[in-house]
């Protein structure tokens, strides 16, 4: 079958003689839209969920993720993750951007552009596992544990999807495996190896500040904008669809985890909509630059009703304490996102048929579900075995988890000396 590897994604100048501006203009845009999606979008969401007394910790959390991420990107993860034609792993000749230069161009923008774009995508999947193993892993493992799975995990299967590898052939647009995926699994078994809060299961454990969460998964469907109408590397069709795409599962994730709530426990929740929200976003990324509108709207109902009944068995028949809930909601997501749109990419759907990306070319439903299938399984395995492994690792080196005292008082005082109120 066609290799269907987004060839706008590979930093190479042979793809476009001359720069242009309005792609530029977009990309730059859409970087800090996905940047703001992390800082302060994505703190303020988990921040506002996590007890007062934790309140601080998991904003320091993801502002540490996103500047020793940068740092590490830039020094090595861009390279691993965009150099080479080994199909599992990039190489080291674009060692601190070496052959990034003012006039070198990925497609029709700078790839300076293109390096600071992926960063920007590097520093929030990290970003997002800190929902698994929020109020009780020791800041300096949090550190040691993002460094090293940025570069052992997100770099190679970046490479697989995107850079060349050997899953050039899966339809995933904007992160379905590179992102969420990769981050639920992670979340997950991080979960699973920390073991779960000490009230988990024996008192509710509610949200401290729902104001404060609201507004982070505002800014996050702002910012989904660029994460997925950037990823078009251009200003034009490919990127306003996947924009209206995105907007349109959001809407339907969040209306359908609303009614379903409505219909199953009595009332609608603030916590609810925005979760059925943040769901219908990850699950449509995969699809976003490949469906039309009609199989968001699908996409973004799928992804409300089995999010929601996951969230429910993931804890309460597994009874493991995914704190912020990221493997339900993103791993869960990523997962359906990345099968689905091997079905809704087809053009023999009428009006459920895709409409982006390669519109043009001709998708045989089964083999493409194949292909699909094939990049969840060894996305979701390399991810949790990998994280596993670097779990035991930091805990020989810092110890992973809080003290139990210190699990009690909160991490703010132990971790940082300082309280995120002083009322």
């Amino acid at each position: 079958m066609k290799k269907f590897t987004l060839l706008a994604l590979l930093p190479m100048t042979a793809f476009a003689d001359v720069i242009n501006g309005a792609d530029t203009a977009w990309i730059m845009t859409s970087t800090a839209l996905v940047l703001f999606m992390t800082l302060p979008g994505l703190a303020l969401f988990y921040g506002g969920l996590v007890r007062s007394n934790n309140i601080l910790s998991v904003l320091m959390q993801c502002f540490a993720i996103a500047g020793i991420v940068s740092i590490l990107w830039f020094v090595a993860g861009y390279s691993l993750a965009f150099s080479g034609d080994n199909p599992l792993i990039g190489n080291l000749s674009n060692f601190m951007l070496a052959q990034v230069s003012i006039d070198s161009a990925s497609g029709s923008i700078p790839e300076s552009l293109f390096a600071m774009f992926q960063m920007t995508f590097a520093i929030i999947t990290p970003a997002l596992i800190v929902g698994g193993y929020a109020e009780r892993m020791k800041f300096s493992a949090v550190l040691l544990f993002s460094s090293i799975w940025l570069l052992i995990v997100y770099a190679p299967i970046t490479h697989w999807v995107w850079g060349g590898g050997w899953l050039g052939d899966t339809l995933d647009y904007a992160g379905g495996t590179v992102v969420h995926i990769t981050a639920g699994v992670a979340a997950l078994v991080a979960a699973i190896v920390l073991g779960p809060r000490q009230e988990f299961l024996k008192r509710p454990i509610p949200p401290h500040n729902m104001t404060m969460t609201i507004t982070g998964a505002a800014m996050l469907w702002v910012g989904w904008f660029g994460f997925n109408g950037g990823s078009a590397l251009s200003a034009g069709g490919d990127a306003a669809m996947a924009i209206l795409v995105t907007h349109i599962s959001a809407a339907a994730g969040a209306m359908t985890w609303m009614f379903y709530e409505w219909v199953k426990f009595g009332k609608p929740t603030a916590l609810g909509s925005v979760t059925g929200m943040v769901a219908g976003l990850g699950t449509i990324t995969p699809a976003s630059g490949f469906v039309g509108p009609a199989g968001a709207l699908v996409i973004g109902i799928i992804a409300g009703v089995v999010c929601f009944n996951a969230v429910i068995i993931i804890k309460q028949k597994f009874k493991i304490d995914d704190s912020l809930d990221v493997f339900p909601v993103h791993g869960i997501g990523g997962i359906c996102g990345t099968i689905l749109v091997g079905f809704f990419a087809s053009k023999e759907l009428g009006i459920f048929s895709g409409q982006g990306g390669w519109s043009h070319e001709a998708i045989v439903i089964s083999d493409q579900l194949q292909i699909q299938f094939t990049a969840v399984i060894a996305t979701a395995a390399y991810t949790a075995l990998a994280t596993f492994i670097i779990l035991k690792l930091v805990d020989l080196v810092t110890g992973l988890r809080v003290d139990s005292q210190t699990e009690i008082q909160g991490l703010d005082l132990d971790s940082h000396g300082e309280t995120g109120y002083n009322l």
